[in-house]
């Protein structure tokens, strides 16, 4: 994959916000499910800014790790 990052994230649709977030208006990404390059992550706060766009095996691994427990705030 060549496309690391989206300067603009408002550029794509269908964002969604993890199911674990707040609406207290928070810390929160959002991801692009089914973009062909990846997946796409954004700061749910900063709709325009820019995206980062992470290989989908790396980022099921990350999600996995996280709901394992294996991070500590």
């Amino acid at each position: 994959m060549n496309e690391r990052t989206i300067p603009d994230a408002s550029a794509l649709t269908g964002w969604r916000k993890s199911t674990y977030s707040g609406n207290e208006g928070g810390s929160c990404v959002e991801v692009v499910d089914g973009y062909p390059l990846g997946v796409p992550v954004r700061d749910s706060k900063v709709s325009c800014g820019p995206a980062l766009v992470f290989n989908p095996i790396a980022w099921s691994s990350l999600v996995s790790s996280l709901k394992s427990g294996n991070f500590s705030a």
